[in-house]
């Protein structure tokens, strides 16, 4: 997608970057849209429940052709299947909660992309730093702190 691209039209982003528009592409494009860090099977089964019928096979290739053509990031936090965001022509990096896997964005700390430059970029020109920030969310702490509570209280787990 160009840079300078403001549409969120499906159809319009598809054509911008010369992909033909198909009811898959588009219905991808929206599921990826209304959720963020979703992985291939919640994309298909969003896409499923709009569409009524496309195969994992289907959802897979449109997923595939659209990263390519830079209308969506692939993100592969440890651990996790590949995900999927529309937020892209950015450095903005990731938070991701240990406990529910829950994925959000965070604007890159400092700089322009690449925020991070390497000691030593063995010959590599530098396009993107990708980082991961690991921890607990606020509700995975706000339970494990109510969990500890009870524990505390009743002297049982």
């Amino acid at each position: 997608m160009p840079k300078d691209a403001v549409t969120t039209d499906p159809a319009a982003l598809l054509r911008s970057v010369g992909l033909r528009v198909t009811g898959p592409r588009v219905a991808v494009l929206n599921a990826v849209a209304a959720r963020p860090h979703s992985d291939a099977d919640d994309v298909a089964a969003v896409v499923r429940a709009e569409t009524g019928s496309v195969s994992t096979q289907a959802v897979y290739d449109v997923l595939r052709a659209c990263v390519k053509a830079g209308l969506l990031r692939r993100i592969e936090p440890a651990g996790s299947p590949a995900l999927y965001e529309t937020r892209i022509g950015d450095n903005h990096h990731h938070l991701v909660c240990r406990s529910c896997q829950k994925v959000v964005d965070v604007d890159c700390a400092i700089g322009a992309a690449p925020c991070l430059d390497p000691s030593d970029s063995q010959g590599f020109v530098v396009e993107e730093a990708e980082i991961v920030f690991w921890g607990l969310c606020s509700e995975c702490v706000s339970a494990a702190r109510a969990s500890a509570a009870n524990v505390s209280v009743t002297g049982t787990p």
